[in-house]
């Protein structure tokens, strides 16, 4: 009963941080799957020196990566994200708020779709996954200091994306 708490409270999270990396619903939903029965099954290995959700994210990120070692797939899919947000709108109401901040996310997951995958995954982790640099570093296997300044050169292309992309989208307003 208690495994099941944790899965509800990190599920959404752990399915966006794999459909990062997978760029496929389908994909993503399998590799999310995986993640909590390794985790399940791995549970007497959890120390406890870091967080629980820090622990959970670095098997999201070995699965996946492992997950696409062995299918080797195109990474330029369909948007899922898009069809999913264009969902949330039906069901949710069409209120000015809601709509702009649905407008919003939808250019900002547009801008992270076309980053790398490590600068998706680090954007990712930083923000929504609302993790510290040390616990990214953790959760990479690689050094704070470099998870600052991949995090940073991250922010700029992010930046030169949205740009990009805002801009385009203003010329066709006009």
């Amino acid at each position: 009963m208690a495994y099941a708490d944790l899965v509800k409270r990190h599920q959404r999270f752990v399915f966006t941080l794999a459909m990062r990396f997978t760029k496929s619903r389908e994909d993503a939903e399998e590799v999310a799957q995986d993640c909590f029965i390794k985790a399940y099954r791995s549970l007497d290995t959890f120390k406890q020196e870091s967080k629980f959700s820090t622990w959970l994210y670095s098997i999201v990120y070995t699965t996946a990566m492992t997950s696409l070692r062995k299918k080797r797939v195109d990474t330029s899919s369909i948007n899922d994200e898009e069809t999913y947000i264009q969902i949330e709108n039906v069901s949710s109401g069409f209120d000015t708020n809601n709509v702009e901040h649905k407008s919003r996310s939808f250019y900002l997951n547009q801008a992270i779709e076309q980053l790398t995958t490590d600068d998706a995954t680090i954007i990712t982790l930083f923000y929504k996954g609302e993790q510290s640099l040390e616990e990214i570093a953790q959760t990479l296997g690689i050094e704070a200091n470099s998870v600052k300044v991949k995090l940073f050169r991250a922010r700029q292309r992010l930046k030169e994306k949205l740009e990009r992309n805002l801009k385009h989208e203003v010329k066709e307003l006009i």
